[in-house]
């Protein structure tokens, strides 16, 4: 996108779009000539307050009356605006909460599940007791724990306090894994509990809320990473946090506020208090898990990219401001290296890495902004990590968004010409990644790209320009935002780098284990953008090696599923602090072929 002297550009987050408006016209006009759909049912007057959105970098006009009406003091201090009434003064970036979109972007969430044998960490006890005697009451939980059991938080004279509301009949959330075991909640007698797992990723977070007692997983919500405000990928925000006093933990805070939410909204759901939710597994990158858990970041942006620990976690959630049982733990599962996480570990978990460690060899891929690549061959787990971008996710893209409604998601060439396909079929106002990856597939099928990502001059819909060209793929009279959809050179050029990290590491895993692609029996591949991708497409531009299709398996949320396994079984978590330590991770950076192997990949 070619931005003028006399504009400015408003970043819209979690979106992903970029606007460019003129002095004098609103954040709302800004988001509207994207596409952008901000609840605005007032018609932009202020008269309605929905279009809530929030300033992150950037200037804007100062608060009208109707903004100090709507939003109050304490919102315009937390830098909270209308943006029907806001106009820049500057290039501006803007946080949209949820509840001020008029649909919600796409998270995914579900993935193939394996079974796996119920073994909480946290058990319920039901007893009987005379609440009155905080001594008796501790000698009945002993009794029935068959040890000696103490409070995570408080003493058992508070608890004797909370017993006596519910007249002596109690249920006590106890966590066996502690020592001595820790009471974690006190309820009224056979109430349910539940555990909270989350998969912690740079651009999206995903819950999900599981019964403790019978493994079933009953709600699930996603949402997108609330820091994307402040970078979208690791490498912004961990400058964000080195360079700006108090940054760290105002990246920690919002991930808790966002995480909050989540919990308020699923026990909303299922009719049940937050105290019901007594253990929670954040699995996280680890910039993502040291962010979560108020580490130091700064090392993780220098060479040689070293975690502050690798350690499994158990956090206090008290500690943290997460608002379950009091007496609650969060596990995070072990850090591999510095763009390896726990996350990875939950992956491993999810696709039941463990019992197939002996057997073919397999490859998984979970494509994301950093890209994690795991090869199981003869009994060992090679893992690298490539830095394949944002571009995936439609960052750094001209007319790039997430998944959202009206992103173009897919595009075929058909019958002799360039199809597309947009989410809930709505018109187009922006390309996703999937959108992205199939459009560059289609130019090569149509003859109007070349091997080397130049657009083929004098093609039908390309044009000229000083940027090396670009392919007209929607008119102004057919967009869902009044403007054309281009792919540019430029863009291209974006995919072309991540393509060529991805490829490159895969080739380093090959050439270290010894074997090659064709003796792979099985290629997984997991996460959001691999869940929506067309394998044919990928192959075509060669991300991926030219091995069958039918090798290939799509498993959707896979670290999601690990960590969910991790919720409900002990025996899981230590079967992924196994694994982790298994892992032999291959520094890409230092390769002496790695060069040479992304220099051959950026070809199509």
């Amino acid at each position: 996108m070619a931005y003028h002297r006399q504009s400015f550009v408003v970043e819209l987050q979690p979106i992903g779009r970029r606007a460019e408006i003129s002095p004098g016209e609103t954040l709302l006009s800004a988001a509207q000539s994207v596409g952008v759909e901000l609840q605005a049912v007032c018609g932009g007057v202020g008269t309605c307050g929905q279009c809530k959105v929030r300033l992150t970098a950037g200037s804007l006009s100062a608060p009208t009356l109707q903004e100090r009406e709507k939003l109050g003091q304490e919102l315009l201090e937390r830098s909270c605006r209308l943006a029907c009434q806001a106009l820049p003064t500057s290039h501006v970036t803007l946080e949209i909460p949820l509840e001020s979109l008029t649909s919600s972007q796409r998270v995914q969430l579900d993935g193939l599940d394996l079974g796996v044998l119920l073994d909480p960490l946290v058990v319920p006890f039901d007893i009987a007791v005379d609440a009155s005697l905080p001594g008796k009451l501790r000698e009945t939980i002993n009794e029935a724990a068959g040890q000696d059991v103490l409070p995570a938080a408080g003493s058992f004279e508070q608890l004797s306090e909370t017993a006596q509301r519910f007249a002596g009949h109690l249920r006590l959330a106890v966590n066996k894994e502690s020592s001595p075991f820790t009471i974690v909640s006190i309820l009224p007698e056979q109430t349910r509990i539940f555990g909270l797992a989350v998969d912690l990723g740079t651009t999206k977070l995903a819950s999900y809320l599981v019964d403790l007692e019978t493994g079933k997983t009953l709600a699930q919500r996603g949402l997108m990473n609330p820091q994307i405000a402040h970078g979208e990928d690791v490498i912004s925000r961990i400058s964000f946090a080195s360079h700006s006093g108090g940054a760290a933990q105002q990246l920690q805070r919002r991930v808790i506020e966002t995480l909050n939410e989540m919990v308020r909204n699923l026990c909303i759901d299922l009719a049940i208090s937050p105290v019901q939710i007594v253990e929670m597994v954040v699995a996280g990158n680890t910039a993502m898990h040291h962010f979560f858990a108020g580490l130091p970041v700064q090392q993780l942006g220098m060479a040689p990219y070293l975690p502050a620990t690798t350690e499994p976690l158990h956090l206090a959630a008290r500690d943290l401001g997460v608002e379950i049982a009091p007496g609650a733990a969060i596990y995070t599962p072990p850090n591999i290296a510095g763009y390896v996480g726990g996350d990875h570990v939950a992956m491993l978990i999810g696709i039941g890495a463990g019992s197939r460690k002996s057997g073919p060899p397999f490859l998984a891929i979970d494509i994301g902004t950093n890209t994690e690549i795991t090869l199981c061959v003869h009994g060992r787990l090679l893992t690298c990590s490539c830095a394949s971008g944002p571009a995936f996710e439609g960052a750094h893209i001209g007319h790039g968004m997430r998944a959202a409604p009206g992103a173009i998601e897919r595009v075929l060439f058909e019958r002799g010409a360039i199809q597309i396909y947009t989410i809930e079929r709505r018109l187009p106002i922006g390309i996703c990644g999937s959108g992205i990856l199939d459009a560059i597939a289609a130019l090569l099928d149509a003859g109007v790209l070349e091997s080397r990502g130049n657009l083929r001059k004098g093609a039908e819909r390309v044009r000229q320009n000083s940027g090396g060209g670009e392919y007209l793929l929607v008119s102004a009279e057919n967009s869902g935002s009044g403007g054309e959809i281009v792919l540019t050179r430029q863009d291209i050029s974006e995919i072309q780098f991540a393509k060529a990290a991805i490829r490159a590491g895969i080739e380093i895993l090959l050439e270290v284990g010894g074997v090659d692609a064709s003796a792979l029996e099985e290629f997984i591949i997991a996460g959001a953008f691999g869940s929506y991708l067309d394998v044919q497409s990928a192959l075509r531009i060669g991300l991926f090696p030219k091995i069958p299709l039918a090798k290939f398996r799509q498993v959707g949320n896979a670290a999601g599923i690990g960590a969910r396994q991790m919720l409900i079984s002990g025996s899981q978590r230590r079967l992924g602090e196994s694994l982790a330590k298994q892992i032999e991770y291959v520094e890409l950076a230092t390769h002496p072929h790695f060069q040479d192997k992304f220099a051959q990949s950026l070809f199509f």
